[in-house]
């Protein structure tokens, strides 16, 4: 199998594993290196400033040994297997490199033979393109749960970041869907990695020359939908991650239907988009906002709103500490305020010590008043003439509810196409994809596709296209 056909089907099997954002490495060229990883991100989604970067996402195999009744690659399942060689990963990245069609290599892998024999493949593929090709961009790559700590330890040296996907965010969802895998198999590298990226961050600080480890942190990976688990026990398992394991951060993939003969998967026909939409949104709170899982959910109250976004759920919830006085309020309490993220409140508090703030201040200041006008009080004084009762101001932010609509959190159709318009935003949650079949070879795959529908039709320059050839073969 030419290496042609082996790119289009092992970046197209790639496609599922959304964990691969790359914000938070700065690794500089050397003389006579190429390439340089930047601290503002090369990412697999929307950078803060608009841009979309890419990265090459591909498979070292998609051959497994695992029968993982979610996964397209598990082993009774009958599609085209292949497997790169070590070279032909090392070549490809540099010439999509030296061609700028990437800023950085993803690669993960199906676990082939065992865990050992892939890491160990993974881990000569990076030293390779850092060590021969002098090669200084991006890399992410992919722990294998199982593998021996040493190979993991010496790839980390070589990787900005690495990941380890938990997948399923219960043991017994484990035992339904992915008998061959345990979840002490997979946290035991996480904590490993996490405490030697605390260690190394301290030899580094105390000298700048100490190798890094793992700079950009670690990640993981959950499938939403997959398993039955709720909101509220999904978002307790990410807060864990965050404080126990020294976790970066935690992506959220709704799940795509890829095996229909499991009793144990759910029958859906769509991913659920806007549920994985609200958690991003959930996990944001606890990273950038203060907030504690048990702050958002509880037992009683385990799904997220789907007509609203987590922290105008929590206000509803909490009218008690609300309005809050603009003027007055200290900066963690600003940051709760439904409209108002972070770079508005820093503003805010600066803004504050030259004179009171009005309404039109907050607007100019980057707040969202058509949500915070209900939360908040400019020297006394409400936006407009409000009820401060949960009904009265739901009704207010999304509408009426649909009668027909039962379920709890339902919102008419007009709420329901208002949240699904808040998909089509550049969200950070967004995925992007770089190959896939773009046209009838491997030539033509440098089609970006996204996480979702509308982010399906970034194309790359002219030249890209009519030039990938050339790319995989090292022609100039």
């Amino acid at each position: 199998m030419d290496v042609n056909e082996k790119l289009k089907i092992l970046s197209a099997a790639a496609k599922y594993d959304v964990s691969c954002v790359s914000s938070g490495s700065t690794r500089k060229n050397t003389k006579g290196g190429i390439g340089n990883a930047a601290e503002s991100g090369i990412c697999h989604t929307w950078a803060a400033d608009g841009r979309c970067v890419s990265l090459l996402k591909i498979l070292l195999t998609n051959n497994c040994i695992y029968n993982c009744a979610y996964c397209i690659n598990r082993v009774t399942n009958e599609i085209p297997r292949a497997s790169f060689t070590v070279d032909e990963i090392v070549d490809l990245t540099i010439n999509f490199y030296i061609r700028n069609y990437i800023e950085g290599l993803f690669l993960s892998s199906g676990v082939e033979k065992n865990a050992d024999y892939t890491m160990e493949r993974m881990l000569r593929a990076v030293k390779k393109l850092r060590l021969e090709k002098k090669f200084n961009g991006y890399i992410h790559l992919k722990a294998i749960p199982g593998a021996s700590y040493s190979l993991i330890s010496e790839a980390g040296r070589y990787a900005d970041r690495m990941s380890v996907n938990i997948e399923l965010p219960s043991e017994e969802s484990l035992k339904a869907l992915a008998p061959q895998k345990s979840k002490e198999k997979i946290l035991l590298p996480m904590r490993q990695i996490g405490a030697e990226i605390i260690e190394k961050a301290a030899e580094h600080d105390k000298n700048k020359k100490a190798p890094q480890f793992v700079p950009a942190g670690q990640s993981t990976q959950l499938i939403i939908g997959a398993s039955p688990e709720p909101d509220y026990k999904i978002i307790k398992l990410s807060e864990s991650l965050y404080n126990k394991v020294n976790l970066k951060r935690v992506f959220y993939s709704a799940y795509i239907p890829v095996s229909f003969d499991n009793p144990n998967l759910p029958v859906i026909s769509k991913p659920p988009l806007l549920r994985e939409h609200r958690l991003y949104q959930a996990d944001w709170l606890l990273r950038f906002y203060g907030f504690s899982a048990g702050e958002l959910l509880t037992p009683e109250r385990p799904h997220l709103d789907a007509a609203l976004d987590p922290k105008a759920a929590w206000a509803l919830n909490n009218l008690g500490q609300f309005p809050v006085e603009i003027n007055r309020a200290a900066y963690e309490t600003i940051l709760r305020i439904p409209g108002i993220g972070v770079r508005s409140a820093k503003k805010i508090i600066a803004a504050r010590r030259v004179h009171a703030l009005n309404f039109d201040d907050l607007k100019r200041l980057g707040v969202v008043l058509k949500r915070a006008k209900y939360f908040i009080t400019c020297s006394g004084k409400y936006y407009e003439r409000i009820i401060l009762e949960q009904n009265f101001l739901r009704f207010k932010m999304i509408g009426a509810p649909d009668a027909s609509a039962g379920a709890e959190g339902a919102a008419n159709s007009e709420t329901n196409i208002t949240a699904k318009n808040r998909l089509n935003k550049k969200e950070d949650a967004g995925q992007l994809l770089l190959f896939e079949q773009y046209a009838n070879n491997a030539g033509d795959c440098l089609d970006n596709i996204g996480s979702n529908d509308n982010n399906r039709n970034i194309l790359p320059p002219p030249a890209a296209i009519t030039s990938v050839n050339a790319a995989i073969t090292g022609e100039f």
